[in-house]
């Protein structure tokens, strides 16, 4: 198994607490109403949308993916730490174990927010150089 690794930064004028709590804990009532082109539903299958728990992202029609599903790995809304490891669905196909994701939020100087994300490929082969 191979891992290739990248991290991004994004910077927003919202506060840290408030985009942490739409775009995370309220995801799943949100993201379908902002991108209904794309997102035709978030579905909690499993848990409480916590830690444990397991979601189900189904994709609007002509879609080359139908959906996929993720557990939350962790949540934490005092700190503002997202942790996530898409563990099925089409986007994986037979080339990719699993994605993991770590999303973290903090306060910029300007009063607004830098998300740093992390996302990990985990390969089913080894990558050979």
């Amino acid at each position: 198994m191979a891992i290739t690794t990248f991290t991004d930064e994004y910077t927003s004028p919202i506060l840290p607490s408030r985009i942490y709590k739409a775009s995370i804990v309220n995801s799943h009532n949100l993201i379908p109403k902002l991108m209904p082109q794309a997102i035709k539903s978030v579905k909690i299958i499993n848990g409480d949308g916590g830690a444990g728990s397991v979601k189900q992202i189904n994709f609007a029609q002509g879609s080359p993916i139908k959906c996929v599903k993720y557990r939350v790995d962790k949540l934490n809304e005092k700190t503002f730490t997202y942790g996530y490891t898409l563990i099925e669905g089409d986007s994986l196909v037979d080339k990719l174990e699993k994605i993991t994701y770590e999303v973290k939020f903090e306060e910029s100087a300007d009063g607004g927010s830098i998300s740093k994300v992390t996302s990990k490929y985990f390969t089913l082969w080894e990558i050979l150089v």
